[in-house]
């Protein structure tokens, strides 16, 4: 958990430090050259506009952006899902993997070897991939990364408005940043749900995450476009409501099983 804690950390500094690259002054066009630019900025600038343009309604851009969130979540949904019953599977094998860490308490090297076999001997049995959590936020951070600089760099998007904000400015009544933090905090608590309190005093990372990440979202949309948090808040919403339509029959048949072997 802490090596997974630290990549995360280190995936949103990449975000920090890419989004002050020197490009992003300049709009992209089909001209712009480098694989970042053709393969990851202008496609989903392209989309932004001529999903925009299908509309053709004052709204069109901000439109544009909201489908665009939920096709690009639609896409995810799959590691989504992955990641889902990963984390699952690690719960419910935290007591037997305190167990191993018990047992092997001692810091030599060969003790610590043990553990390491043990453990994964444990995650093999039980078909845990510890790293599968990883796998979406992997993924979805240079497409985060790409859609900043699309909607940076696409000036179709200037002077355009959505309900109370302009799109390329940040909101001026900070409601975009409260719903962001607000939906990124409650579909981290959705995942933790089903969790025992022995569980997350063995997981601290994941509540320390709990409220770290959504002050951190929040602080970033707060100075970021409302484009870009308009994406966060609308793909926060749709991740809030795909945990509750997947979680949630995940922990009623785990409830039913228990019944039935009682």
């Amino acid at each position: 958990m802490r090596k997974k804690l630290l990549l995360l950390l280190g995936l949103v500094g990449v975000l920090v430090l890419l989004s002050g690259c020197t490009e992003i002054d300049q709009d992209i066009t089909p001209e712009s050259d480098g694989i970042w630019n053709r393969f990851f900025v202008y496609p989903l600038s392209w989309l932004i506009v001529h999903v925009a343009e299908f509309f053709n309604a004052e709204y069109g851009y901000g439109l544009s952006i909201v489908l665009v969130t939920l096709l690009i979540r639609l896409i995810l949904l799959p590691l989504n899902i992955k990641q889902l019953k990963s984390s699952k599977a690690m719960q419910q094998i935290q007591p037997e993997l305190k167990k191993v860490r018990e047992k092997y308490s001692s810091k030599d090297q060969e003790t610590q070897q043990k553990l390491q076999k043990e453990t994964m001997e444990l995650f093999q049995k039980n078909g845990v991939n510890p790293l599968a959590g990883c796998l979406p936020i992997i993924v979805q951070m240079p497409i985060l990364i790409a859609f900043y600089h699309a909607i940076m760099r696409t000036g179709a998007l200037d002077n355009h408005e959505f309900l109370w904000f302009q799109l390329d400015s940040p909101d001026p009544y900070y409601i975009l940043p409260v719903l962001t933090a607000g939906f990124t905090f409650l579909q981290q608590k959705l995942m933790m749900a089903g969790t025992t309190g022995q569980q997350n005093t063995m997981m601290p990372q994941m509540t320390m995450m709990l409220y770290l990440m959504p002050i951190m979202i929040g602080v970033f949309a707060i100075f970021f476009p409302s484009a870009l948090a308009l994406y966060w808040a609308v793909g926060n919403i749709f991740m809030v409501f795909q945990t509750l339509l997947i979680k949630n029959p995940m922990m009623k048949r785990d409830e039913a099983n228990a019944g039935g072997n009682e």
